[in-house]
C-alpha cells in the first residue's frame, strides 16, 4: 500500500524527494502522507478531487487483499 501511494504521488509533485509516507499499524492501516509545503495543491486538487481519487484507488487495492486502509494528508507548520 505505501508503495502505491509514493509512486502516485512522486508523480504529481515537483519534488518528489520530499514525499513520504509513514505507515502505521492497527486494525485499518493508516497511512501519513507528507510532502513539500509548495506541492500540498497539487496532491489535493480542486475540491479534493485528486486526493479522493488517491484514496479510492487505496481502497480498492486494500479491499483485494482483504484489508482496511486510511490515507491522510499531513501538514508541517
Amino acid at each position: 500500500m505505501k508503495e502505491l501511494v509514493e509512486y502516485i504521488v512522486k508523480g504529481l509533485v515537483e519534488k518528489p524527494d520530499e514525499v513520504s509516507v509513514v505507515e502505521v499499524g492497527g486494525p485499518t492501516i493508516l497511512l501519513e502522507l507528507t510532502v513539500a509545503a509548495e506541492d500540498m495543491g497539487r496532491v489535493i486538487g480542486k475540491r479534493g478531487r485528486i486526493i479522493n481519487a488517491i484514496r479510492t484507488l487505496l481502497n480498492v487495492a486494500a479491499a483485494k487483499q482483504g484489508k482496511r486502509v486510511a490515507l491522510e494528508l499531513v501538514e508541517f507548520d
